[in-house]
């Protein structure tokens, strides 16, 4: 299904499944920095914030992976931060060493874009992920999501960390 966003004011069309609050999370395959491929279900049984953007190469990109590794350490150990875009395993490495990201799993959906069809981010005439957030639950149930309408601006982080501590509990 496409849904409509706009990228610097410009109307961009996401494609793949829309996620939806209520929904079984799909499962997904991205890869990681060693360029192997890391299934979804790693991170079964815990409360998952999956945060997507563009580019680590962007500055609001880097605003929201820098935010979400702070909050990371205070969400306790049944929360984990899954950031996602389509960057290269390799940029995405260099990104996360220059800026201290050790909290957050970054993983890279260049491959397959598995998780941006899966759940909808993909920006069809860039092949970028858009920016928003997925907040998924122990037993695998979407139960916060938020595409950005404006992809250059910072998604919502209280309200996503609040459901994610919320389900935490």
């Amino acid at each position: 299904m496409d849904h409509k966003v706009t990228f610097g004011g410009k109307p961009v069309t996401l494609v793949g499944n829309r996620c939806k609050v209520g929904e079984i999370a799909p499962v997904f395959t991205v890869t990681d920095a060693g360029l192997q491929p890391v299934s979804s279900d790693v991170f079964q049984g815990k409360v998952r914030i999956y945060s997507v953007f563009p580019s680590v190469d962007t500055p609001v990109c880097s605003l929201q992976n820098i935010r979400f590794n702070r909050e990371a350490s205070k969400l306790g150990d049944n929360v984990v931060v899954v950031s996602l875009s389509v960057d290269l395993p390799f940029a995405q490495k260099r990104f996360c060493a220059a800026e201290g990201i050790d909290r957050v799993h970054v993983f890279s959906d260049y491959k397959e874009l598995d998780f941006g069809m899966k759940y909808g981010f993909v920006i069809d005439s860039l092949r970028l992920l858009a920016r928003g957030v997925v907040v998924v639950d122990r037993d695998d149930v979407v139960r916060y999501v938020e595409y950005v309408p404006e992809v250059t601006h910072e998604p919502d982080y209280e309200k996503a960390l609040a459901m994610a501590r919320e389900l935490a509990k």
